[in-house]
């Protein structure tokens, strides 16, 4: 294999471990934003549930790439604006810091209204269940109400998780070196069709990955069938 190539495959790796990082970072952060989320669209108090309902609004309708320039270019037209009336304000940030709070906040809305759906498809005859056992509210829902949750949403989530794989390679409109940049670059600096191959099969191979963790959990909570 010529120095080329050996290179070329470096630095996909690298590329490679950027784009997994910002996967499970994305997951760290937008699977428990999204129960915020969800609590606020649900809830009682009209104003909250008002503000949530128009902020999911806007992040289900608008571009995930729009978002990704707006939050890595937003901040810093924000603080040039304030500098206009005399204010000295440094502002520095970060490509990748800035990546990962948009896909989490995107992510964690699509998550969000996933979780709304499987609460709100559980019949009330469970929580009046847990009430004639003596349970408190709080223990009907989290004994009896969210493992029935999880069983219903595991297969919207991995939808959204396999779209997150892919979803990964949008970071690059901000300068992130995840692999599909990678790949580009490459492709450009090679002539060959080689680096994308290389970066289409490491896409199928990750989401393989993630529908086989997706399809055990279901298989283990098949005991609520």
């Amino acid at each position: 294999m010529s120095e080329k190539y050996i290179k070329m495959l470096k630095a996909m790796l690298f590329g490679s471990l950027t784009s997994i990082e910002v996967f499970f970072l994305t997951l760290l952060f937008s699977v428990p934003l999204a129960l915020l989320i969800c609590g606020g669209r649900m809830s009682k108090a009209k104003i909250v549930s008002w503000i949530t309902r128009i902020f999911l609004l806007i992040i289900r309708g608008t571009p995930l790439m729009l978002q990704l320039l707006v939050v890595y270019f937003g901040p810093g037209l924000f603080v040039r604006w304030l500098n206009s009336f005399g204010y000295n304000i440094i502002f520095r940030w970060n490509r990748f810091t800035a990546a990962i709070i948009a896909l989490s906040v995107n992510y964690a809305c699509y998550f969000a209204e996933i979780y709304r759906g499987g609460i709100e498809s559980i019949p009330r005859g469970q929580y009046e269940a847990g009430k004639v056992l003596g349970y408190t509210p709080s223990q009907t829902f989290f004994r009896i109400v969210i493992p029935q949750v999880i069983k219903r949403i595991v297969p919207a989530m991995g939808n959204e998780v396999i779209t997150l794989v892919k979803d990964t390679a949008l970071v690059s409109v901000i300068g992130v070196a995840e692999l599909l940049m990678v790949a580009k670059e490459r492709q450009s600096a090679l002539f060959s069709f080689t680096p994308l191959f290389i970066a289409g099969v490491f896409y199928f191979v990750m989401n393989w990955f993630v529908t086989l963790g997706f399809a055990k959990l279901e298989k283990k909570l098949s005991y609520y069938n």
